[in-house]
């Protein structure tokens, strides 16, 4: 395994915005699940897929994949040797 890497502030506050755009999302899913013709709520749930997406390519692009399995890609060399993890922090 390689060294833990440094990490700075913007790592940690990109983090909790990614946590705090997927609690919306889950809260929006959850409703629609049961409201599926209220488009507002799907709008909002979009305008949130479309925030989230943009956030977490900008954190990939600057500490590493957030996902393994197919969904972040990984610079070379392999990225997910590298520390911490998005879930160690």
């Amino acid at each position: 395994m390689n060294e833990r890497m440094p990490v700075d502030q913007r790592f940690y506050q990109m983090l909790e915005e990614l946590q705090a755009i997927d609690f919306v999302l889950c809260e929006l899913n959850l409703y629609l699940d049961t409201h599926p013709q209220d488009m507002d709520a799907v709008n909002q749930y979009n305008q949130g897929v479309q925030q989230r997406w943009a956030i977490a390519q900008q954190f990939e692009a600057m500490y590493g994949p957030l996902m393994n399995l197919g969904h972040s890609y990984s610079g070379f060399p392999w990225q997910w040797v590298d520390e911490p993890w998005p879930w160690q922090v």
